[in-house]
């Protein structure tokens, strides 16, 4: 079940949205009423929704909004004004921000939710796939590192130096990182 930050000034509005929310799967994890408690909760806490009703109670709410979508691996839903809607998503919405007009019809809520979470769902595959190749051009550069020091204090040549990492790779059924790394520890230090 996905948690749920909601950040609302308003009691009624609050209880509201947690009626919303129940059906959707969400657990609502906690429920502030201003920026500067919510700030302090997204430091410490993993929400995958972040749900702000403005204006809050000590701001508007779209700084808040954008902080916690920049900030954050968490979905944010941003609910404002009918007539603050178009202002306020040009604002927000290339930070990942999504806006709903009040007033907010069901359909509407549960149609948002379904997006930001299918938004999020893609963004942490996407961030998943970054790491991976991170790690990948990182074994590259060290066994790039690794075939420099052979061919430095070796001699060998570049191919042999290749050579020599995967067949050690092989033989001692290691990782070819991990074999330019015992090089590198070897020759470097």
């Amino acid at each position: 079940m996905d948690s749920v930050l909601i950040v609302s000034a308003g009691g009624k509005a609050q209880s509201a949205l947690v009626q919303l929310l129940r059906p959707s799967g969400y657990a609502v994890s906690a429920s502030v009423q201003s920026g500067a408690d919510a700030r302090r909760l997204l430091l410490g806490g993993d929400f995958d929704l972040v749900l702000i009703n403005t204006p809050l109670s000590d701001e508007f709410g779209h700084e808040l909004a954008v902080g916690a979508a920049t900030g954050t691996g968490a979905g944010v839903l941003l609910i404002v004004r009918g007539e603050q809607a178009d202002e306020v998503s040009a604002r927000v919405e290339d930070c990942g921000v999504f806006v709903i007009p009040k007033p907010v019809s069901r359909q509407m809520f549960y149609q948002s939710l379904k997006l930001v979470a299918a938004t999020r769902r893609r963004m942490l595959g996407l961030k998943s796939e970054n790491v991976r190749l991170r790690q990948k051009i990182e074994e590259i550069r060290l066994v790039d590192r690794a075939k420099c020091a052979l061919i430095r204090y070796l001699g060998m040549t570049e191919p042999q130096a290749h050579r020599y990492i995967e067949k050690q790779a092989m033989d001692l059924r290691l990782t070819r990182r991990e074999i330019s790394e015992r090089i590198l520890k070897t020759y470097e230090s």
